[in-house]
């Protein structure tokens, strides 16, 4: 779950990692990370399959030798889960930090959300 594949990514950013593989896969880890990559917090990420077994690839972005991905905050957990209208969400770390929410529409970042007029799960916030 997400929950879990956000501390991965801060390790392995802590550890100068050219790459990883979690030990878990999920559709919604896969969005999570699509967008992740979309924001420049990752280099690349990908499904991969070893027999029966399905992980992700992760490869963290580096800018001048800082890592792009910092920290994180999450809202939503399997034992409370909290819910925003698009009128509720606000820019993250003043614009430097993103918003992941699950939509009818999918998984967005805060801003897609707003633009396209839709609330959701408040997952986490990453900067």
């Amino acid at each position: 779950m997400y929950y879990d594949l956000l501390p991965k990514i801060k390790n392995a950013v802590k550890a100068k990692k050219e790459y990883f593989q979690t030990s878990s896969y999920s559709n919604l880890d896969l969005a999570i990370a699509k967008i992740l990559v979309e924001e420049g917090f990752l280099k690349s990420a990908s499904k991969k399959e070893a027999g029966r077994k399905q992980y992700l690839e992760i490869k963290p972005a580096y800018k001048s030798g800082d890592a792009a991905f910092t920290d994180y905050r999450l809202y939503s957990k399997p034992s409370r889960r909290v819910y925003r209208g698009y009128e509720e969400l606000k820019p993250v770390r003043q614009g430097y930090g993103i918003s992941i929410i699950t939509t009818p529409k999918g998984v967005l970042t805060g801003k897609q959300a707003r633009k396209e007029k839709v609330g959701g799960e408040y997952l986490c916030e990453v900067w």
